[in-house]
């Protein structure tokens, strides 16, 4: 990138992100020839100063920004052109300008519009009466119009009409203007919401918001969101705007120079111009960019608490019996080995009203007994927590934990086209119990089978821009795979379409040449399946691991293309990588800074010496095991005061949800998350975080939980 214009991006993109323009140029070269953020962010620090994943991402976005506002500039200057109104100084304000906002004002006069008023003005010949008013000169108004009006068959009130109609637009379309009111709007915004009349009896999920008014830039994204989708459904009506009156008079000081008949009419074209035109135009903005910025923040929590949910510890390649529970239909039991392969599935009525407990006490025995199970999940819907409790009363081993699993998206799955074409041959409600079971052994591998909107954490995901959600959760998925890592010989379709450089057509290639050919013995060999080239080879081989083959380092993050600098090392020490990779003293020998050179830097050193230590260790925690409080199962149970353990399911920016056990999860408010003010309940809890709380109040009517974690043990 050398050119002028390509400079002014980036010093752009580094003034948005506070990033160094030396960095922000090596990334924005990557990305212009293929890499993908994870490859760069891990593998090329060198040329980002070591950014992370979410500035790499940034840099990203503005350069996405940047790029559309290129093509709109050149669909602009294009209709200009057209029109045969564009001026050199014209061309050079829109070329220069790196505002989206002050480049839709440039254009706006210009812009294709339906007949307005003042268009109709013009093509009756009025300008020229419109531009004398303007100048405000003493001339009186009727002389004016007398000796400007196209045709002596046009009455003196139609023509200083059509006059004012034209100065109306002009001023609504006036850059100075605009502004002068967008600094106005953001100061000075209020947002309404009052609900339309005969709807309070259908809208009380909405009444807090019947007559509701607060400055818009104090009011929060989950309120404005909920009066928007107050809004949708027909229950509000919403607004915002400001005080007319200093509006109108802060405008009217632009334009109005004089105190005859001509400034009284530019006067009252202001007021037009302002109410008709000019005040809903920016209003609408500012419902947009506000709405914009509500869910921005929406998604932002969203997609934290899916990085969580997804990076959530998993149980490993262990033997597990799962459970989907349910009362009248009975729960479905199905049995995995280490892998996840459906070994073999059942039915269990241990509930009412079949109530055949002592039969499905010795279902589940054997089952455990047959297939050597090591653990057991149990889905955390309906009838979960009875059926944990009646499992947990089980005569089982010790060694066989019992884990409560979040069901959110299980029935999602079950009913997709991923789930049928697993198990064609099986109904929806064993492919729901295998993936409780699958999430319990790896919720990253099972999750991103199932859409992320519906795994039920974050807050008013239908509201929100839905290509923006899609697009943070699509890269947030991407991110948490190529963070973990992919076992090249095991991993489903669905999982290696997220890793860095591949996608579906890979992935699938990938599945299908392991199907025909056995495993992978080394990453060399991804180089023959069908379609995959040496830049798909480059921006996923460090992400794919291979377990017990012939090349230690396939099991590793460091990258093949690093593989000769990891040999020097071993060779320099008189050993074998494999010696290297199991002697810390061999490694602790290594001066990395003799390994230095014009393509390898002390970052990616650090990086490699990292990995030898402790090659393809998973970044997730350890599975902690959890047991809710036994004498609490329903929400009668709960006495104010009772200090409970509990698990976060979900975060919103007013607080966090928090699971004890009572099918109704509990709210804790972000004023009683800790000893401290909170701003962003994102940095105090965690999803699948295990808390401890205390209940504060229960409202068994309405079936709400106040909980508390002020001066609270972290478990």
């Amino acid at each position: 990138m050398n050119t002028e214009k390509e400079t002014r991006q980036i010093q752009l993109i580094a003034e948005r992100t506070g990033l160094r323009e030396k960095h922000v140029r090596g990334v924005v070269e990557l990305l212009q020839d293929g890499a993908t953020v994870p490859f760069i962010s891990r593998y090329r620090k060198e040329a980002t100063g070591g950014m992370s994943d979410v500035e790499v991402a940034l840099v990203a976005a503005e350069l996405d920004k940047i790029t559309e506002l290129e093509h709109r500039k050149e669909y602009i200057l294009t209709t200009i052109d057209t029109q045969g109104k564009l001026t050199e100084e014209l061309q050079n304000r829109i070329e220069e300008c790196w505002d989206a906002t002050t480049l839709e004002d440039i254009y706006l006069p210009y812009k294709q519009k339906r007949r307005t008023r003042a268009q109709v003005a013009r093509e009756a010949g009025l300008e020229p009466l419109a531009d004398a008013i303007l100048r405000q000169s003493n001339t009186p108004l009727a002389q004016l119009a007398d000796k400007l009006s196209p045709s002596k068959e046009m009455e003196r009130e139609q023509a200083l009409q059509g006059a004012k109609d034209i100065i109306a637009e002009r001023i609504s379309e006036d850059e100075r203007a605009r502004q002068t009111l967008r600094t106005t709007f953001s100061i000075h915004a209020v947002i309404h919401s009052k609900v339309i009349k005969g709807k309070d009896a259908e809208g009380q999920n909405f009444r807090d918001y019947f007559d509701w008014q607060e400055p818009l830039k104090r009011c929060s994204s989950h309120r404005l969101l909920a009066m928007r989708r107050g809004e949708a459904e027909g229950i509000l009506r919403v607004s915002i705007g400001v005080d007319d009156e200093p509006a109108i008079e802060r405008i009217s000081r632009q334009f109005v120079k004089g105190n005859n008949e001509c400034s009284q009419l530019v006067r009252e074209a202001v007021e037009d111009g302002y109410k008709r035109l000019l005040e809903p135009s920016i209003a609408g903005e500012f419902g947009t960019s506000s709405k914009q910025k509500a869910d921005e923040e929406a998604i932002r929590i969203f997609v934290s608490n899916l990085e969580q949910l997804l990076m959530a510890s998993p149980l490993g390649q262990k033997r597990v019996l799962a459970i989907d529970p349910g009362f009248r239909t009975g729960c479905k039991v199905v049995c995995l080995d280490s892998e996840g392969n459906l070994l073999h599935h059942d039915v269990i009525f241990p509930h009412p009203p079949r109530a055949e407990r002592i039969k499905a006490m010795q279902t589940v025995q054997n089952l455990v007994e047959k297939y050597n199970i090591q653990a057991i999940s149990i889905g955390n819907g309906t009838a979960g927590r009875e059926t944990e409790d009646f499992v947990r009363h089980l005569d089982l081993s010790d060694s066989i934990e019992i884990y409560s699993v979040s069901e959110d998206g299980a029935s999602i799955y079950s009913a997709s086209e991923i789930a049928r074409e697993e198990f064609p041959n099986e109904d929806v409600t064993v492919r729901g119990a295998v993936s409780i079971g699958r999430r319990l052994m790896d919720p990253l591998a099972e999750l991103v089978k199932i859409d992320p909107s519906s795994i039920g954490v974050g807050q008013y995901q239908k509201d929100v821009n839905q290509t923006a959600l899609r697009k943070s959760l699509e890269e947030t998925v991407v991110n948490c795979v190529n963070r973990v890592g992919v076992n090249l010989n095991t991993a489903s379709k669905w999982l290696l379409t997220y890793v860095s450089g591949l996608g579906p057509s890979l992935a699938q290639n990938i599945v299908r040449y392991r199907r025909e050919n056995g495993p992978f013995r080394s990453r060399k060999e991804l180089m023959k399946v069908p379609r995959l080239g040496a830049k798909a080879f480059e921006q996923s081989a460090g992400f794919l691991r291979i377990k017990d083959g012939k090349e230690p380092l396939d099991n590793s993050a460091v990258h093949p293309e690093r593989y000769d600098l990891v040999e020097k090392m071993a060779r320099d020490q008189q050993c074998s990588v494999t010696e290297l990779m199991a002697n810390k003293e061999l490694r602790d020998k290594i001066n990395i800074e003799q390994y230095v050179s014009d393509k390898v830097g002390l970052p990616t050193l650090r990086d490699i010496m990292t990995e030898l230590d402790k090659p393809g260790l998973d970044p997730r925690q350890p599975l902690k095991a959890f047991t809710f409080d036994e004498s609490v199962h329903d929400i009668n149970d709960l006495r104010e005061g009772m200090i409970l353990p509990g698990i976060v399911t979900n975060i919103t920016n007013f607080g966090a949800f928090v699971d004890i056990g009572v099918h109704t999860k509990g709210l804790v408010h972000v004023s009683q998350l800790a000893d401290h003010f909170v701003k962003d309940p994102t940095t105090v809890v965690k999803v699948q975080q295990q808390v401890m709380v205390r209940v504060v109040e229960v409202d068994t009517q309405r079936e709400r939980i106040s909980l508390s974690m002020k001066s609270m043990k972290r478990l």
